[in-house]
This record gives C-alpha cells, structure tokens and sequence, in this order.
C-alpha cells in the first residue's frame, strides 16, 4: 500500500512533468472532444435532408476511415521518430522526417483518390446499393476526394507539432477549420446565400476547410520559422536506405491501425446480423465512450511524446519515470471516468429517441464498459504512449494483433452468429480481449524492452 501511494503521490508531486503533461495533453483533449462534438453538428444537418442523404454520407466516409487509418499509421510512426530526435534538437533529421511523412502521405492520399474517382458509385455498392444512395454517395465522393489531398498534409504536421511540444497551434488551426465547415455546411447545404446543395454541399464545405486549415498551418509554421520550416531540399533530403531503416518502425505502427480498423468492420458486421437494434445499441454506446475517452487519447499523446523526447536526449531513467507515471495516471483517469460514465449513463441515454428495449441494452453496455474503464485506458496508454513513445512499434503490433485477432473477433463472431447472444452479452464476451491484452502489456512494460533510441540507427 505504502508503495502505490508512493507512485500516486509521486505524479502529482513533481510540477515540471505535470506542466509538460498538461501542456501536451490538454490542447489534444480539446481538439478531439469539439472535433467530435461539431462533428455531431454536421450529421444533424445533413440528417435534416433525409434518410438517404445522412446514409449516402455515412457509407461515403467509410472510404475515409480506410483511408484515415493508414494516415493514421504512417504519421503517428513519423512522429516517433520526430518526438526522440526532438530530445536531441536534431532539427535536420526532424526536417527530414516530415518530408517523408508528407511525401507518403501525398501517395497514399493519390492513390485513394484515383480508386474513388475511377468508379465512386463502385465505392457506394460495397456497403449499399440502393440506387438512391450509391448517386448520392457518389456524388459526394468525387468531390470530397479533393480534401484527401489537403488532409494528408496537415496531418503529418499536426503529429509532427505536437512531437516537438506544440500542441496548441494544431488544436488551434483544427478548431477554425471545423468551425468554417460548420458554417459553410449550413449556407450551403440549405441554400442560405444561393441555391440549395443538399450532400454535394457537404463535400463543398469539407474541401474548403481543409484548403483554409492547410494553408493557415504551414503559413503559421513558415512565418514562425519553428522547427518544421524546412525548405525543399530539406524535406526531400530521403534516400533508399534512410526510408527503409525509417519504415522498419513506421510499418509495425501502420499495420497496428489498419488492423485495429479492420476489426472494427468485423465487429460491427457481427453486430449487424444480430439485428438493425444492437447496431443502433453499439452506435449509441461508441459515441458515449468516444466523448469520454477523450481525455485518455490527450494523456496518450503527451506520454509519446515526453517518452520520446527524453529517450532521443538520453535520459532513459527518466523516461522509465515517465512511463510508471503516466501507468498511474491511466489507472486513476480510467477509474474516475468509469465511476462517472456509470452513474450519469441512465441520463445520456435519455439523450437519444429510442425504444425501451434499446435503452436497456444499451445501458447494460455502458455499465460493461465503465466497468473495464481502468483496463481500456491501462491498455491503450501501454501500446500507444509509452511502447509506441519509446520507439517499439513491433511489440505493440503483436500485442493488439494477436488480441484482437485470435481473441476478440473470434470470441464476437461465435457469441454473436453461433450462439445468438444477445447485443449486450456479445459486448461483454468482446471484451476479454481487453483483459488479455493488459496482462501482456504489464509483463512486457516490467521487462523494459520497449525502450529504444531510434536516433542512433537512423540519424
């Protein structure tokens, strides 16, 4: 007991890591819990149109989630990278980093957006093929497609800014660009300043903002002359062997996203064949433990990034401090938000026009996930600050790709299509997945194996 009050006392005892922590954290809590709530804003406006529009849109954005994903993936693997050689103030190696992040982006981003544009309404038929919505869908992909471009540009740069401790200016910048979608989604989905769009409005909207949030950040990092300044032949500064020793860590970061994202269409197919009522149950519930998880994707963000810098700048004990307090801090976060989630969950449910016996279901599914609160945030504060921060991308691939995989949608697609369980059994069938996965992360973090200075064999 005396040792746990140590480590708690310990977290909040030392200033500097606290304020580095919520100058880290606090900027990214507050971008993606306004990202999620305008967000919100827009499918309500678009919902206002009908049916088909809000599900021709829905269908349109996964092609985006795919596409987010690998995004998601390389950037994210950059990053390690630019957080360690930050400790350092290599500023050369960081330069270099950025412009392999961008130019991989930019081919991923041409790549999606050649396959859209050939047959968009191909793209709809996967998911749907109703002819209402695959001319909607399609038109709203051609013309989204054109933010692709835009959007994997400032995502390299939003990583990299908070990789080199500015976290507030992509908060920032993110916040004008939601905010001008809203607005531009508003006047021209309905017509306000001229003829109404309807779904090619949205596209409309979502392109413009993207080209104002991409030009306001580079304007801002290019007159600011930061870190991230670099000029062509800096950015292009990539040879065979750099990009293959960089990709031997981006890689494993990668495919962890991809396969995180394609197990979540698993579980939400297996969910689909129970019944039009689970999917509603799981889409009320996500959204819910979305809102709340927030804070724990902000604490994730810091602790990769203090990790990361203080294994680029060779204070490896001091790394190993951050992680065991970043450890506790998950521990007591997940407790907290997991009591709070099950005491006001009959009240958010209230929030949503559902039948009574969607409600029950889906208060039982909020009362499971409160109830794992602690192992969810131990889980993804191992695999996505601290391993992943401290430069081992592979283990954290094993680790959630073996859970997932062999565990978690094995376990879902039995309980949900062999027994015929109900929605809210299903759920918490899932979840063993979770448990599995926190016992191997503990063994692996006791081991210390995750530390690695990634700067000695790639500067």
């Amino acid at each position: 007991m005396a040792g746990i009050n140590g480590l708690v006392s310990g977290v909040f005892a030392d200033r500097n890591y606290l304020r580095m922590l919520l100058k880290l954290a606090l900027p990214v809590m507050i971008q993606n819990f306004l990202g999620s709530f305008l967000n919100m804003v827009d499918t309500v406006m678009v919902g206002r149109l009908g049916e088909f529009e809000i599900a021709a849109v829905g269908i349109a954005n996964q092609y985006f989630f795919f596409y987010h994903m690998i995004l998601i993936g390389i950037c994210s693997g950059c990053g390690v990278f630019i957080s360690q050689f930050w400790g350092k103030r290599d500023i050369t190696n960081i330069r270099r980093f950025v412009g392999l992040g961008i130019v991989s982006s930019l081919i991923v981003s041409l790549i999606f957006v050649a396959v859209g544009w050939a047959n968009p309404a191909f793209i709809i038929s996967l998911f749907n093929k109703e002819d209402a919505i695959l001319e909607l869908g399609g038109s709203y992909l051609q013309i989204v497609l054109i933010a692709y471009l835009f959007t994997g540009i400032t995502f390299i740069y939003n990583i990299s800014l908070r990789s080199v401790g500015n976290a507030v200016l992509p908060m920032l910048v993110s916040i004008s660009a939601l905010c001008t979608n809203v607005v531009l989604n508003y006047i021209l989905i309905f017509g306000k300043l001229g003829p109404a769009l309807g779904v090619r409005g949205a596209a409309i909207a979502t392109v413009i903002a993207r080209i104002v949030e991409t030009i306001i950040l580079i304007a801002v990092i290019y007159s600011r002359k930061t870190a991230l300044a670099a000029s062509l032949k800096e950015l292009t500064d990539i040879t065979a062997g750099f990009v293959k020793k960089a990709y031997a860590v981006i890689l494993p970061a990668l495919l962890n996203d991809v396969c995180w994202g394609l197990a979540s269409v698993v579980y939400l197919a297996a969910y689909g064949r129970i019944g039009s009522q689970a999917v509603a149950v799981i889409q009320i519930c996500n959204t819910i433990h979305d809102l709340f998880f927030v804070v724990m994707i902000g604490l994730c963000s810091a602790a990769s990034v203090m990790i990361g810098n203080s294994i680029g700048a060779d204070k490896e004990k001091q790394s190993r401090s951050y992680a065991r307090k970043f450890t506790v801090l998950a521990f007591l976060v997940g407790l907290v938000l997991g009591a709070i989630l099950a005491a006001t969950a009959p009240q958010l449910l209230k929030l949503f026009n559902v039948s009574p016996e969607t409600a029950a279901s889906a208060r039982f599914v909020l009362y499971t996930i409160s109830a794992v609160f602690i192992i969810r945030s131990l889980d993804i504060m191992f695999i996505v600050g601290i391993f992943r921060g401290g430069g081992d991308t592979r283990t954290s691939l094993l680790i959630e790709g073996c859970t997932m995989w062999f565990i978690g949608v094995p376990l879902t697609v039995i309980a949900a299509l062999v027994l015929h369980l109900p929605v809210h059994l299903v759920y918490a069938v899932a979840l063993t997945e979770e448990f599995v996965k926190c016992i191997l992360c503990i063994i692996h973090f006791r081991s210390g194996k995750w530390v690695k200075n990634l700067t000695y064999s790639t500067a």
